[in-house]
């Protein structure tokens, strides 16, 4: 497999995962917006559920493709993406805290 096409679907589970991440603050920031006062128990019930669906969507977006080519028996590409994913991945976590800071 071409080692640009390697790149690209790591930049594309990279550029999935923020927005995902977006899309997941946006809720959490606007939450009492759209849900209201939460005032009992389900409210934390309901923040641990995404916190969870959150984790296995970004595991699947970051290690998914990766897995993939490894049970395929492409070992060193699966290596490959999984590298150039979390590469991409420090990229836009810098870049985030860039804007943050500045």
């Amino acid at each position: 497999m071409k080692k640009s096409k390697l790149i690209i679907y790591a930049l594309v589970n990279s550029l999935g995962v923020l927005f995902y991440v977006l899309l997941v603050a946006w809720i959490i920031f606007n939450g009492e917006k759209i849900f209201g006062q939460m005032a009992n128990y389900w409210g934390p019930v309901a923040f641990l559920l995404l916190f969870c669906l959150s984790a296995a969507a970004v595991g699947a977006m970051i290690f998914g493709r990766s897995v993939y080519l490894y049970l395929d028996g492409h070992k060193s590409e699966a290596i490959t993406v999984l590298a150039y994913t979390l590469v991409f991945l420090l990229a836009l976590t810098a870049a985030t805290l860039a804007i943050n800071l500045g």
